[in-house]
């Protein structure tokens, strides 16, 4: 049996470590961006949102990470058996001592599997009310101020210039030019709308403009941070993005979508031949109403001119005279019978008031006396004392006395 002795070791013996870095080294350098397409299976997402997943073919498969950041702006959804096209790179997880692709951009295969994103993700801001037209504005009937959010080498902006400068139009337009296509477009559009609505004298209105392409050129105006940009926008938005079939979701967010960004132009500035028509219109209906007015003047003019009231304006007063004088005539006649009634209700109340008077009572026979050291009226005799003096009020004058003997009732 062979012993350490006899085993003849190299100079240079590497650990785990250092073996893992190395080859990290040799394939992070060899493979710094791939593009790699496969099938996703066991997907799962981690409590920070971070996607880890496998992709796989007939033979083969490999561990793949989505970091949160590119996860939660995924137009679509990640589930087993989707197949995908990915670009990331290589990357050892030492730990492990595993390799894995970072994703850094990631697409379903084919335009079908674009389609069913796009479907998804419309259903998905349908339901929280993105699209719904009771949140649209109105633009105003006469544009003045406008931004316009484009390329600045793609032919959409000579378009809407072009047909904007044939139209009726006068005003401020700020051009902010962006990218329309490509990775991080979508990004860049919407940072454009914010900063516009950040502008200290804002534009009336915006317009995204955009030619026609494919669903892949298109994509930006598709994806989620863009509509929702256009929708927090307190500016309204306009879309001209590719041709007339062409109906992105940037479209369905819009407060008003064109067809193209030629017809963007021409809602936002109206034609001279039809502004002038227009015009035109309104001075004949002017014309109309005010002749029709004239005419209503003038036959009540002519009423008032032939009317009784007119041609004898003295018989009107005269019956108002007249008609006074019976009024003051009805007035003394009800003041007089309203006296008689007031005198006899006084004579009557003075009748009833002297009946109850106490000297009334005195001139039938009767009198009151009073203690005179107090002045209290004596209504019982029980309250007098023998040599007390009383004053005694009769019907005619008064007298005094002195009380010598008080004597019971009999």
């Amino acid at each position: 049996m062979a012993t350490n002795d006899h085993i003849l070791l190299p100079q240079t013996i590497l650990t785990v470590s250092q073996l893992t870095a190395e080859i990290k080294d040799l394939l992070e350098s060899a493979y710094p961006l791939v593009w790699v397409v496969g099938e996703i299976s066991n997907v799962s997402r981690s409590l920070p949102g971070h996607c880890y997943m496998d992709l796989k073919d007939q033979s083969a498969q490999i561990r793949a990470v989505i970091w949160r950041s590119l996860a939660s702006r995924l137009p679509f959804p990640l589930r087993d058996g989707l197949e995908v096209i990915c670009r990331g790179r290589i990357e050892v997880y030492e730990p492990r001592g595993v390799y894995q692709l970072i994703i850094e951009q990631i697409y379903p295969k084919g335009v079908g599997a674009l389609e069913l994103a796009l479907r998804e993700l419309r259903e998905k801001l349908a339901k929280e009310g993105l699209f719904d037209p009771k949140r649209k504005r109105a633009l105003p009937r006469f544009v003045h101020r406008i931004a316009l959010i484009t390329s600045l080498t793609g032919a959409a902006i000579q378009d809407f210039l072009e047909v904007l400068r044939n139209r009726w139009w006068s005003g401020r337009l700020w051009i902010v030019p962006t990218r329309v296509q490509g990775e991080g477009a979508a990004e860049e559009l919407a940072a454009a709308i914010r900063l516009v609505n950040r502008l200290p004298e804002p534009p009336e209105c915006i317009v995204l403009a955009r030619g026609g392409g494919s669903l892949e050129d298109l994509w930006a105006f598709n994806e989620e941070v863009l509509v929702r940009a256009i929708v927090a926008s307190r500016i309204p938005v306009v879309t001209g993005v590719g041709h007339e079939i062409d109906v992105t979701l940037a479209d369905l967010a819009a407060d008003v979508r064109a067809l193209t960004p030629t017809h963007a132009a021409t809602v936002l500035a109206p034609s001279k031949e039809e502004l002038l028509q227009q015009l035109q219109g309104l001075q004949k209906r002017l014309g109309t109403c005010v002749r029709h007015r004239l005419s209503a003047v003038r036959a009540r003019c002519e009423a008032i001119a032939g009317s009784r009231l007119f041609r004898r304006p003295w018989d009107h007063l005269h019956t108002l005279t007249q008609k006074v004088d019976e009024y003051q005539t009805r007035l003394v006649r009800a003041m007089h019978a309203r006296r008689e009634t007031v005198e006899q209700n006084l004579r009557l109340l003075a009748a009833q008031l002297a009946s109850l008077s106490p000297l009334a009572v005195l001139a039938r026979g009767y009198s009151m006396t009073w203690r005179r050291a107090d002045g209290q009226l004596v209504r019982d005799a029980a309250q007098l004392q023998p040599g007390e003096e009383l004053l005694t009020r009769f019907h005619q004058g008064h007298a005094t006395s002195r009380v010598e003997q008080i004597l019971p009732v009999s």
